[in-house]
């Protein structure tokens, strides 16, 4: 798939974004996007050409890697990065009907189509939580499918067709490991980050509520 499109919707994301979003939008942006690109896909492009087992028996090989990889690591890291980047299209989207419906009235409706207020505030809200929970969920599909970020050199296997318990041997496993753990550690600040987006805008929302009230009750 072409990656320019993900670039794309990040860049145009960016524009709506508080100081905080722009910062999610350049981790995603620098810490995944691009050592997914230049360096995370080139670890994992042969990895079941370079699996291993000490067994010449017709099956047992490709039994034995679906068995330990049901998923691809570089193909899930593929998934979680376009599903937490889609919920950013709510609010491209939100905006573009604010814009759409100025140009249908042929006034000025909104102070601007971009200030993340009223329906559009809602909007940001909801994409935040969905992004959070995305992280979530592929952190922790990570952590069950291969226990724990873990890669190991060496895995018996006993499979059918294979015969017997057979060795299996997988390719650079320290390195991906590391990726592993790279991934987790980028997941975790993406996920503070959203959090801190998420409090941040209630909290000036309230204060802002807050004031409103105060000001008509004084008055």
């Amino acid at each position: 798939m072409s990656w320019g499109f993900l670039r794309d919707l990040l860049s145009g994301v960016n524009k709506y974004s508080t100081r905080i979003g722009k910062i999610w939008v350049a981790v995603v942006f620098v810490f995944r996007l691009l050592v997914y690109i230049v360096a995370a896909e080139n670890i994992w492009k042969y990895e079941h050409d370079e699996f291993e087992c000490n067994s010449r028996q017709p099956g047992c090989e490709n039994v034995c890697f679906d068995h330990f990889f049901p998923v691809s690591h570089i193909r899930l890291w593929a998934l979680q990065l376009i599903m937490v980047s889609t919920p950013s299209l709510l609010v491209v989207f939100h905006v573009a009907y604010r814009e759409n419906r100025e140009k249908h009235h042929n006034q000025k409706l909104y102070k601007s189509p971009g200030k993340i207020d009223g329906g559009l505030l809602c909007t940001y809200l909801i994409s935040l939580i969905l992004k959070t929970g995305f992280e979530i969920v592929f952190l922790v599909l990570f952590y069950k499918l291969y226990n724990g970020f873990k890669v190991p050199r060496l895995v018996k296997c006993d499979m059918r067709p294979c015969p017997n318990t057979v060795d299996c041997y997988i390719s650079k496993p320290t390195e991906k490991m590391i990726f592993l753990y790279f991934l987790a550690a980028v997941s975790c600040l993406c996920i503070v980050l959203n959090l801190s987006e998420l409090s941040y805008l209630i909290f000036k929302h309230s204060i802002k509520c807050y004031l409103k009230r105060y000001i008509k009750k004084r008055q």
